[in-house]
Order: structure tokens, then sequence, then C-alpha cells
């Protein structure tokens, strides 16, 4: 896949290609970064990249013009929207919010635009006109698109096939089927008191898949209990969460 970044700061994207599972990631080139920045396509002597708003208000938007012209050379290196196998993706508070499923609907294009605002955003009609989709971290506020456009292309690399040690890894992950991963635990088997739980320690492994799935439900019912209202249980795991529940209350009588 090929990702072009349209930014102001590609400076802040080290963070993402020069360290961890990221960095591996792209440097086997797993993803193919570039990186297209509005104030080089800027014409005035000073490359100035913020104006002032119509009809007043606080703060500055990114210009119009150098925007175009740098989401239009990027266009022409990594090919037309039209074929449908190229998007154009805002990162704004006003997105749709990213999950596990676009990320893999994302992951099957060959190339994608991010475009990272800034200052208070970008004109209407360039959203209008060149972008695609809206997408957001959540419901807040960041100074920049940078961030949210980081957090996206981790999640995209750490799905590719290679990026993990352990391929299975992206399969047990939180959400990938809607619900929460179940606990781990790792040495000293006893910490202040609280001991790893026995089944773990059994070497029985159909009696751990039974409780991981057990904990997967219960996990979710207690701290995302919106994502079970979108899941249709099977019979089994309506069982294994209702087992849980009468667990959990009874350990808290």
């Amino acid at each position: 896949m090929q990702v072009a970044i349209v930014t102001l700061i590609p400076e802040m994207f080290a963070a993402l290609t020069e360290f961890g599972v990221s960095g591996r990631g792209i440097e086997a080139g797993l993803l193919k970064l570039s990186f297209w920045n509005p104030r080089d396509y800027c014409t005035d002597k000073h490359r100035n990249v913020d104006d002032k708003p119509f009809g007043g208000g606080p703060g500055m938007l990114m210009k119009t013009e150098p925007l175009l012209a740098t989401l239009g050379a990027s266009r022409a290196v990594l090919g037309k929207r039209e074929s449908g196998r190229s998007r154009c993706i805002y990162l704004s508070p006003q997105g749709q919010r990213i999950n596990h499923h676009k990320v893999t609907e994302l992951a099957a294009l060959e190339s994608i635009t991010l475009v990272c605002g800034r200052y208070q955003g970008i004109d209407a009609r360039v959203i209008e006109a060149e972008i695609d989709e809206e997408l957001s971290l959540g419901d807040f506020v960041l100074s920049g698109g940078e961030i949210a456009a980081m957090a996206l292309l981790d999640a995209l690399i750490r799905i590719q096939p290679g990026a993990l040690g352990d391929e299975g890894s992206v399969t047990q992950d939180s959400l990938v089927d809607g619900l929460l991963h179940a606990p781990e635990y790792t040495r000293p088997q006893q910490y202040r008191g609280r001991i790893v739980p026995s089944v773990l320690l059994s070497g029985d492994h159909a009696a751990i898949a039974h409780w991981r799935k057990k904990q997967r439900l219960g996990v979710t019912w207690l701290k995302r209990p919106d994502l079970l209202d979108q899941l249709e249980l099977s019979k089994e795991q309506q069982a294994l969460l209702e087992e849980f529940k009468q667990e959990y209350c009874a350990d808290k009588a």
C-alpha cells in the first residue's frame, strides 16, 4: 500500500517511521509513505499556509490554493481516486470514529491520502471536492491531524502480513471479532496477594481456551457493554456470559 501524507509537519512522523513495529514494517516496505507539505506549493514570497476565515471568528484556516496544489501533485503519483482503489481521507473530529472494521477496509486499498489539518481546519469546499471521507480518533479535538494519522497508520501496519513476530497476535487482538481481549498474566505468580488464575497454570489447553472465551465475554460486558449490543451471541456465548456474571456477582457478594 502507498500512503501519501499531506502535512505541514512531516517531522512528527519520525515517531512512527523510526521506532517499534511500525518502524520495522515501513523499513520492510509493508507500507510506502510519501510526505507532501503544502508549504512547498505556496506561490507567495513568505510561503504562508494560513488565512483568515470569511465571516470572522477565532483562528485561521489552511490556505486553499497550496492545499489543492498539494493534493493534485500527490494524486499524480498515487493515481486517480475514481479507480476505487484509492481514497482521500481528512483526519477530523467531525469524522466517523475509526474502528477495526474501518482499518481492515482501508488495508484492502492500493493507496490512500491522509490530509492532516492544522489551525481551525480546511475550507469546506476542499472537503466537498477532494475528500472521500473524514475519520476521527474520537470525540475530542487535537491540535492537528498528524497524531490521528499516525494512529491510523500504526493500526494499518500491524495487520499487514509479516508485521508481527507472531501472526496469531493479530487474530486475537481486542475488537477483531467485536469482543475485548481476555486478561493476561506473567511472572510472578503472586503479586501483593493477587494470584494468577489456576487454570492458566494447569496445562489443560481445552480448559484454558474455555476460560479465555468466558473472560472475553465478561470483560466486554464489564468494560464495553455497548459492544455486546452490536453482536448476536451464540447459545454457547450466552451461556458463558451468564456463567461469568454469576461468578462475578458471587465474588462481589
